[in-house]
C-alpha cells in the first residue's frame, strides 16, 4: 500500500470513531439535545411554581405535558391546571376559552362543577361598574344560574348562590342608573319603562322604594306634557 493510500485509511478510521464518539456522547447525555422531560417531572414542577405563585413557569410545564403527551394519563390534569394558572394571571377571556374547551372536551369529567364556576368568575372578574355596559355581568349570571340548575347540591353551586345575587344587585343598580338618567334629560316615557321593568324584574335589590317613587314622577311629568299640549 502506497503511502497516499495509508494515509486515507487513517483518515477514514479516525473519521469513523469520530462518529461513533459523538452519537456515544449523545446517548449517554453528553452533548446533543437535552432529553424531554416525563409527563411525571413536568406535573411536579408545574405544581410547584404554581403553589409559589409563578404561573407564568406553570403555564409552561403545564403546556409542555399538554403539547407532548396528549395520551398521558396525566394531560387532562395538565388542561386544567392551565386554565388555573393563567386564571391566576388575570388573563380572564384567555382562561375562559380554556375552560370551555375542557368542558367542551371532557362534559363528564367530575371537575364539570368546577369548571362551570370558574366560567362564571372569568366574567364576573371582569364586571363593570353600573354605568357601563353590563354584559361580563349578565355573562357571570349565566353561568352561575347553569351552575345551580345542572349541579343543585354541588358546594360549587352554593358559592355561585351568593354570586347570583352580587349580579342581580348590579343590574338593578344598572337599570336605576340609566332610567335615573333618561329622566334628569326629560325622556320621562323612556325612564317611566326603565323603572318598571326594574321593579318587574329586579325587586328584590335595593332599588324598590326609590324606583316606586320615580315612576309616580314619571307619569306626573308624562301627565303634565299631555297637558300642555
Amino acid at each position: 500500500m502506497n503511502q497516499a493510500a495509508a494515509y486515507m485509511v487513517k483518515r477514514f478510521i479516525l473519521i469513523q470513531a469520530l462518529v461513533f464518539l459523538l452519537s456515544g456522547c449523545s446517548l449517554f447525555g453528553i452533548g446533543g439535545e437535552e432529553p424531554e422531560k416525563p409527563p411525571e417531572e413536568l406535573m411536579r414542577e408545574g405544581m410547584s411554581a404554581f403553589r409559589d405563585g409563578d404561573y407564568t413557569e406553570a403555564a409552561e410545564s403545564f403546556q409542555n405535558l399538554k403539547d407532548r403527551y396528549p395520551y398521558s394519563k396525566l394531560a387532562v390534569q395538565a388542561e386544567l391546571k392551565l386554565a388555573d394558572a393563567i386564571f391566576k394571571r388575570k388573563e380572564f377571556e384567555e382562561a375562559l376559552e380554556i375552560y370551555k374547551e375542557f368542558e367542551r372536551l371532557h362534559p363528564r369529567n367530575e371537575s364539570i362543577p368546577y369548571v362551570i364556576y370558574q366560567q362564571g368568575m372569568c366574567s364576573f372578574l371582569r364586571m363593570n361598574t353600573i354605568d357601563r355596559d353590563q354584559t361580563s355581568t349578565k355573562e357571570a349570571l349565566k353561568e352561575f344560574e347553569r351552575l345551580r340548575r345542572e349541579f343543585p347540591s354541588n358546594p360549587f353551586a352554593l358559592m355561585a348562590q351568593r354570586r347570583i345575587r352580587r349580579c342581580l344587585i348590579n343590574l338593578a343598580e344598572y337599570e336605576f342608573y340609566v332610567g335615573h338618567f333618561y329622566f334628569k334629560t326629560g325622556r320621562y316615557l323612556a325612564a317611566l319603562r326603565r323603572f318598571e321593568y326594574l321593579i318587574t324584574h329586579y325587586p328584590d335589590y335595593g332599588q324598590y322604594g326609590k324606583t316606586l317613587f320615580y315612576i309616580a314622577k314619571s307619569k306626573e311629568k308624562l301627565s303634565g306634557q299631555k297637558a300642555v299640549h
